[in-house]
């Protein structure tokens, strides 16, 4: 399994991949997270009052932010020239969902011209996104859970498409 991990070279060790002769092409990545609650802290945040403020333009605003850093949190992965990040958080509610969870659906898309994938920066503005949630509103639902945060959809490099097919 060693020769099919990118990152560990031939005597076991990390590395940063080198991506210098590969070709600069389009790259596009979509991810989620849902961030679980109780159906008053929904209210809070969907009423707009949430004690910190408007809780999903911040947490739009943190996945982007969290997007254009995440050479800075991931050791190995490559600082990218990020041509797009957008953040949308959606509100759901009972009844929603098969497990009948509510809370706060965030999907990710994020895109870059380069020489490697941007997929870690999709997941991580979806997992950022989702801790800000957690932040603003633990005063009041300290039993909030993220959960599902994976990728839906890359696009681009040399594998070309890839789609999440639902099981």
């Amino acid at each position: 399994m060693a020769e099919q991990l990118t990152h560990i070279d031939e005597q076991g060790d990390v590395r940063m991949v080198d991506v210098s002769a590969k070709p600069d092409t389009e790259r596009v990545a979509v991810a989620e997270g849902f961030i679980s609650m109780h159906q008053e802290t929904l209210d809070l945040i969907t009423t707009g009052t949430a004690a910190k403020g408007d809780v999903l333009a911040c947490a739009r605003v943190a996945g982007v932010m969290a997007a254009k850093r995440t050479s800075d949190l991931i050791p190995m992965c490559h600082p990218l020239n990020i041509t797009k990040a957008k953040v949308e958080c959606v509100p759901v509610q009972a009844g929603q969902r098969a497990d009948g969870r509510v809370g706060i659906q965030v999907t990710t898309t994020c895109g870059v011209t380069g020489k490697t994938g941007i997929e870690m920066e999709a997941l991580t503005a979806a997992s950022i996104a989702c801790l800000t949630v957690y932040d603003m509103c633990k005063a009041v639902d300290r039993g909030m859970e993220i959960m599902d945060v994976r990728l839906l959809r890359k696009d681009g490099g040399k594998t070309g498409l890839w789609l999440r097919e639902e099981v």
